[in-house]
């Protein structure tokens, strides 16, 4: 009998640049203090290898062996990386990847495109096994939720110290392509913004 093969997808605590709205990506920063109840429970956890994930993840799993992966880290931004909307609406190469963000990069930087195949291969590299905690970024947990869906990525939201669970009837559905069979958000934090 197969399993459902579920995946709780966990955006990482805020940090100063998110507070300061900059493009946050490769940048290694800190998370801001916050409170959680953890989750003495669960014994592993993989996610980005940058800081503010591992750092999540310590509060959040205490006890969890935390498997840091390269292919969950947020999009990188290049050069526009720790700047704001108001520094670059006036670029026309930025107004251009922000009409298409799939096949456009911000110079040095990678597109959409490149941030999902790369998710994809961090999911398609989790060990045997059917549930699996991640924590991650806002860019590869929209894209793991609008594929989950069927939405487009631009309809989806990933709020700082959520968690999003995604269920599929079992694993290969998931590798098929198919749509999740149910989605529940849960906040974590007790001070956790959008």
């Amino acid at each position: 009998m197969d399993r459902a093969f579920i995946l709780h997808l966990i955006r990482h605590a805020p940090t100063k640049g998110n507070g300061l709205k900059q493009y946050i990506g490769w940048t290694d920063e800190a998370v801001l203090p916050f409170s959680a109840n953890g989750r003495a429970d669960v014994q592993n956890v993989w996610g980005s290898d940058l800081l503010r994930c591992r750092q999540t993840a310590e509060t959040l799993f205490p006890n969890a062996d935390y498997h840091a992966d390269p292919g969950f880290r947020e999009c990188h931004f290049g050069e526009w990386e720790k700047r704001t909307y108001d520094e670059l609406n006036r670029d026309q190469r930025y107004r251009d990847w922000i009409d298409n963000p799939i096949d456009l990069a911000p110079p040095g930087g990678e597109s959409l495109a490149d941030v999902m195949s790369r998710v994809d291969r961090a999911v398609q590299a989790l060990p045997e096994g059917n549930e699996f905690y991640i924590v991650a970024h806002g860019g590869p947990i929209r894209y793991l939720l609008a594929k989950a869906s069927g939405q487009n990525f631009r309809q989806q939201t990933a709020l700082h110290g959520h968690c999003y669970t995604l269920v599929w009837q079992n694993r290969k559905a998931y590798e098929e392509g198919a749509r999740c069979t149910s989605c529940s958000v849960e906040p974590l934090m007790a001070n956790a913004n959008g």
